[in-house]
């Protein structure tokens, strides 16, 4: 698991590109006193570090007392914001800042005309780059202005004032009201994975519906438009309605075709909705259609745009190398994928200090699956184990598919004295949760009574398990088995005696033979 440093600091030189150290040397020595030259040696000595250690720190720099470290650290992280602010006036919210900044530095100096010019051309430039917050502030602000002094501006200024006042109050209460739905259901996900039956999906459903209203307002700005559209991805998501899930991640990433201006002010939110796009069609299994979008993604990730962001580019990589990995699930091409691991261990080394858990326990669990379908059962375990040995509080679907996974895995390997304490551990962890389904009952069935039955007649037991199976496989709240662990075509593959990926690889191409019609989506129906 990762060995993260905590040190704001730190992570914060850690983070920088070689431009903006130089230009921080450059900030840093602009006035070359005693306590700017100590800062500079405070920062080298980080800057040279793997991990962050006081003790090491302290040892190798002399002149580094232990009494002043906390406020040489404290004055060097302010240093440093300040050098990277001077470097980053490309951003439209720092240049509305900015602008702002301005206006009021005008308005404390009396100069009323031109502090009300400045926010003037401030809103305009925040109207049209759908900076509401900011578009907020300059009304108050041009109102207080007109409310104290006799400025003599434009006939009927406060009815103006008032009107777009109401406007713009009206949509960010929207905005709060989408966004605020929309990180509820994702925190959800995050913490319970899908549903897990239809008692939860109708909660659910109704905590949506009465968030939303009865009469849901359709929103017409973009902040609106985007916020509304994740609020409908997530709740289908996490329903497991993957056709009305595909709906609204194609029209969330419409958004930025509609307004391609938004792309450079919101491209996290731009790469996210791709993410989403690429996981909808292959929870669709609609290969072609994730082909394609990872192919424009692709492209994109190559962009000045995201190169030159440290963000965008880390971002980048995560949701193309996930989508990338799951092509080779629904390809098959388990063996063909291992190639990805090594530039994978190597970025999630580089990016350590940057990547959430939750993306981590992810690509742990991809890389177990890779492993597991390639047939190289040990290795599928020690990733396995990073997740259950990394104890978080995250994805508990995520959790017990790694468990049930691992479990599998032994038994393929035969460890027939670990396999009975494994049964009964992971039996009480996912029941503990809630989390058995029938499918699952019918595995522990199995593999519990699978070493008490001879190899001549263990063929017929898997036809039968697979049969009941199959029986569940069109049924949403038992899918979640088959969207974590492919256990018809592991079964499958027990059966006919071949490797699982060669199942995989026969499906796929029986898919690719068959006439493609294209599903009925519309992606521009109305709300």
């Amino acid at each position: 698991m990762p060995n993260r440093s905590t040190d704001p600091l730190f992570q914060l030189i850690k983070s920088l590109e070689k431009s903006e150290k130089r230009n921080f040397k450059l900030y840093a020595t602009r006035n070359s006193s005693s306590e700017e030259l100590i800062s500079i040696q405070l920062f080298d000595a980080l800057d040279k570090m793997d991990t962050y250690d006081e003790g090491v720190l302290l040892s190798k720099n002399d002149r580094i007392k232990k009494q002043q470290l906390s406020n040489l650290k404290a004055h060097l992280y302010k240093q440093i914001l300040s050098s990277l602010r001077l470097i980053n006036d490309n951003f439209i919210d720092i240049s509305l800042h900015e602008q702002m900044d301005y206006a009021r530095i005008l308005y404390n100096k009396g100069l009323y005309h031109q502090s009300l010019k400045v926010l003037d051309k401030l809103k305009e430039q925040a109207k049209n780059n759908n900076q509401l917050t900011y578009l907020q502030q300059v009304l108050f602000f041009e109102k207080k202005i007109e409310a104290l002094y006799i400025t003599r501006s434009i006939q009927d200024r406060a009815d103006d004032l008032s009107k777009e006042s109401v406007e713009v109050n009206e949509s960010l209460s929207l905005v709060s009201k989408f966004s605020n739905l929309s990180l509820q259901l994702y925190s959800w996900y995050i913490k319970n994975g899908h549903c897990r039956n239809e008692e939860e999906s109708i909660a659910l459903q109704d905590f949506f519906t009465r968030e939303l209203g009865d009469k849901t307002p359709v929103g017409n700005s973009f902040y609106e438009r985007l916020y509304l559209y994740q609020c409908y991805c997530w709740n289908a998501f996490i329903r497991q309605d993957f056709l009305q899930y595909y709906r609204y991640t194609q029209k969330w990433v419409n958004l930025f075709e509609e307004e391609p201006f938004m792309l450079p002010i919101e491209t996290a939110h731009y790469i996210k909705g791709m993410h989403n796009l690429m996981g909808s069609h292959f929870d669709l299994a609609n290969h072609k259609k994730l082909v394609e979008t990872l192919a424009l993604f692709d492209q994109f990730c190559k962009t000045d745009l995201v190169q030159n962001n440290v963000n965008n580019r880390i971002q980048c990589f995560v949701y193309s190398t996930i989508s990338l990995v799951n092509k080779h699930f629904l390809e098959g091409s388990f063996t063909k994928g291992l190639a990805l691991i090594p530039a994978i261990e190597e970025k999630l080394k580089e990016y350590e200090i940057y990547l959430d858990r939750h993306r981590v326990l992810v690509f742990y669990y991809k890389i177990a699956c890779l492993y597991f379908g390639s047939g190289n059962y040990e290795k599928a375990i020690d990733y396995l184990n990073k997740i259950i040995n990394w104890k978080v509080d995250l994805r508990n679907d995520l959790q017990c598919y790694s468990r049930l996974l691992h479990l599998i895995a032994h038994f393929e390997l035969g460890n027939e004295e670990i396999l009975d304490h494994l049964i009964k551990s992971v039996y009480r962890f996912m029941a503990k949760l809630q989390n058995l389904s029938v499918v699952e009952e019918e595995i522990f069935k199995f593999i519990r009574t699978s070493f008490h039955i001879s190899v001549k007649n263990i063929k017929p037991e898997l036809e039968k398990l697979l049969l009941k199976l199959t029986n569940h496989q069109n049924d949403r709240y038992e899918t979640r088995a088959f969207i974590y662990l492919d256990i018809i075509s592991w079964l499958e593959s027990k059966i006919e005696n071949i490797p699982v990926q060669e199942i995989l690889k026969r499906k796929f191409a029986g898919k690719r033979k068959a006439l493609v019609v294209e599903p009925p989506y519309n992606t521009h129906f109305a709300e």
